[in-house]
């Protein structure tokens, strides 16, 4: 589900009582997705939910059903896999839950991304968690989407060229904006993409980054806020 899988140690940084949850119980359709709220629990022995209701009957589990449980929680998208342990009607509807042993976390994206094709320059960097020794030192690409925090970018070479945490700085033109340089980058993600590479990028403000058009001052990060948020409130052109 997620980006990164976390032992389930103090249960503070990732559980708070009264989280909304959606519980998926297995081997049950996976499309169904039962809300719940969280009630207490004790850590490395269990989690204390409200027992989901539908169509006003509790829904049909027994102890020893697994169960997928995902969440919000401080910004990040939470999943853990449990098992049912109890079930109980009095003094309220309420199950008993296995706690879990290993947690997936997903940051969840605070900007949301505009389509856009406009031409990239990479610039790989030399040093640790940089480019490979065999990676040009600048590699031409196209933009395919953008946002205030980061971008996905087609460029024609191997996958085995990028790796997460690999940091780049880009070159591009926004219309409307200007001339972006030096803006710092951190991969993300890395799929295939017909003959090439999409390469997801989290920008790294670090004051390094200049953009060339008077309009928007000297921040970077305020120019792609704006333009953002611009072009989501803007109705789409007829062609």
């Amino acid at each position: 589900m997620g980006e990164s899988s976390l032992p389930c140690q103090s249960a503070g940084s990732f559980l708070s009582v009264g989280l909304s949850l959606q519980i998926n119980f297995q081997p049950s359709d996976s499309r169904i997705q039962h809300g719940s709220s969280l009630l207490g629990w004790r850590e490395g022995s269990w989690l204390v939910c409200e027992w989901p209701f539908q169509l006003g009957q509790p829904v049909e589990c027994s102890p020893g059903s697994t169960c997928l449980i995902r969440y919000v929680h401080q910004g990040k998208m939470i999943g853990f896999r449990s098992a049912v342990i109890s079930a109980h009607e009095s003094p309220f509807p309420f199950l008993l839950l296995s706690y879990p042993a290993q947690r997936e976390e997903m940051p969840l994206r605070r900007h949301s991304r505009v389509a856009i094709n406009e031409p990239v320059l990479v610039r790989t960097i030399s040093g640790a968690n940089t480019r490979r020794p065999e990676l040009p030192d600048r590699i031409g690409g196209l933009l395919r989407d953008l946002s205030a925090e980061g971008c996905c970018l087609s460029v024609q070479r191997p996958l085995q060229d990028f790796f997460p945490g690999m940091l780049v700085r880009l070159e591009f033109e926004v219309m409307g904006v200007g001339h972006i340089s030096s803006l710092g980058g951190i991969v993300r993600n890395i799929s295939p993409a017909g003959a090439g590479t999409e390469v997801g990028l989290e920008f790294r403000f670090d004051g390094k980054e200049a953009i060339e058009y008077r309009g928007w001052g000297a921040s970077v990060q305020k120019a792609l806020e704006q333009w953002t948020s611009r072009a989501l409130d803007s109705p789409p052109q007829e062609r």
